[in-house]
């Protein structure tokens, strides 16, 4: 195992609790808290961006982000930093560097929390074209040499002949059956990352090997570039991709399949989320703090009460990331609930073991493509449907 690169020196870890109580809540009060991980021109970075959040076995969590070097742009030097907290998220350790490539871009950074042996299985991309995989044994302290799996995604040149290929981000899962799994976006173009597709990696023997699963959807028919996805396994064991896209309809989509992997069903769009063209993020809440297999909380922005346009995409504008809740396997999202007001996009979720909520994700700036901060939000069910916002 090797030390995660170097700690870093002399960085400035500005903790900055925006909302407080951070002593022990019971799981029935409602509580919010939220802290400030990262902060824009810190470091020598130019800006922190792509948050993913896991909970390790031994309840750490594990926030980990892009760092962005001489440009906030997608193909900055960028390196991928892990910040620790073995305390629920009262505090975090320095930030350590766990992937840098010299002057390489090291992109769409995805954790998994193996239930079985405690193994944090990590995933990245480098200059979107070569994917990479390591491990940590010790909680996320250190992590294996990293070891290309490029070769993994080979297959679906057959189906469609990437030039471009990123993991997640965020987050992965583990299926009940011990796979693990990661939603993959594809393009064949370099630098603009359209048109594009969608597909999945996955694992059967816990990392040692990876293949690559059929093409879900891919531009035009039935999404326009759809990309950034994120899964769930519903409690009749089915798995949801629930897919960002650029369709004028500005909702979310869906494709299911029985293995995570295969025989994907037709695209349909989940009429209850708004999709402003951005990263979104979802997590199972557990038993005991859901009473069935089919409670999820999902976060994205929701700029639906914004009619203005971002850019030649035409993305809505990047504000107002909202947590929902659904009891019903993700078919219906009723309870809903404000994190962020204001400028705020990408973010990432995760459910420690005492039924906290983390929410990572990236608030302020000029606009919703340059944030100046991550922001660890810590909340808890009770939060979510303490004042509740029903949903149109």
């Amino acid at each position: 195992m090797i030390r995660g690169r170097t700690m870093l020196r002399r960085f400035v870890f500005s903790v900055c609790v925006v909302a407080c109580n951070l002593s022990t809540l019971s799981a029935t009060e409602p509580f919010l808290d939220k802290t400030d991980l990262f902060t824009a021109k810190q470091a020598g970075y130019e800006t922190f961006r792509i948050p993913g959040v896991v909970v390790t076995n031994a309840g750490t969590v594990l926030a980990y982000c892009e760092a962005r070097r001489g440009s906030r742009s997608d193909w900055a030097d960028i390196e991928i930093l892990l910040t620790r907290s073995t305390n629920g998220g009262r505090t975090w350790s320095p930030p350590q560097r766990i992937a840098d490539s010299g002057n390489d871009t090291i992109n769409n950074p995805v954790a998994i929390v193996d239930r079985d042996s405690g193994r944090i299985h990590f995933l990245y991309c480098i200059n979107y074209h070569a994917c990479y995989y390591m491990f940590s044994d010790d909680d996320g302290v250190t992590f294996s040499k990293p070891r290309e799996i490029t070769s993994d995604i080979e297959p679906i040149r057959s189906e469609y002949d990437w030039r471009v290929v990123a993991t997640g981000p965020g987050h992965g899962i583990q299926l009940r059956s011990g796979r693990l799994l990661v939603p993959i976006w594809m393009s064949t173009e370099l630098k603009h990352h359209r048109p594009s597709a969608v597909s999945v990696i996955y694992s059967d023997d816990h990392g040692t090997t990876w293949q690559v699963g059929e093409v879900v959807c891919q531009h035009p028919d039935p999404l326009i570039n759809p990309s950034e996805t994120i899964a769930a396994q519903l409690s009749d064991d089915r798995v949801v991709l629930n897919i960002r896209s650029e369709n004028r309809n500005y909702r979310r989509a869906l494709a299911f399949s029985r293995d995570g992997a295969t025989n994907w069903s037709s695209v349909m769009f989940d009429e209850g989320l708004y999709e402003p063209i951005c990263m979104a993020a979802i997590v199972q809440l557990p038993q005991p703090f859901a009473n069935n297999q089919s409670t999820f909380l999902f976060s994205n922005p929701d700029s639906s009460s914004n009619p203005a346009f971002h850019g030649k995409n035409q993305f809505r504008h990047r504000e107002n990331v909202t947590i929902r809740m659904s009891t019903d396997d993700c078919r219906t999202w009723p309870v809903s609930r404000l994190l962020q007001p204001g400028i705020s996009g990408y973010s990432d979720l995760a459910v420690g073991p005492d039924g906290t909520v983390y929410c990572l994700y990236e608030r302020g700036g000029d606009d919703g493509f340059a944030h100046q901060h991550l922001t660890m939000a810590r909340f808890n069910r009770a939060w979510v449907e303490q004042t509740v916002e029903r949903s149109p």
